[in-house]
């Protein structure tokens, strides 16, 4: 699983990193840098639920083999 984050979107509420801290990194203004990241496979439900409670819909998950 790849994340994809949509820099453009992100607003920095940081609840990504909040929900799922082994899966999120802010950068130093508290936007997401996760961008392209992959997630081992026994951090995916936290990778979901990080993806879940971002208020702009920024973050997808894709699977590797979709991945760009």
């Amino acid at each position: 699983m790849k994340i994809i984050v949509d820099r453009q979107v992100c607003a920095g509420h940081a609840l990504c990193a909040a929900k799922a801290p082994d899966v999120y990194q802010l950068d130093d203004e508290g936007y997401c840098c996760s961008n392209g990241a992959t997630v081992p496979p026994h951090l995916h439900e936290q990778a979901r639920l990080g993806a879940r409670h971002c208020p702009e819909a920024a973050i997808l998950l894709v699977d590797d083999e979709d991945a760009p």
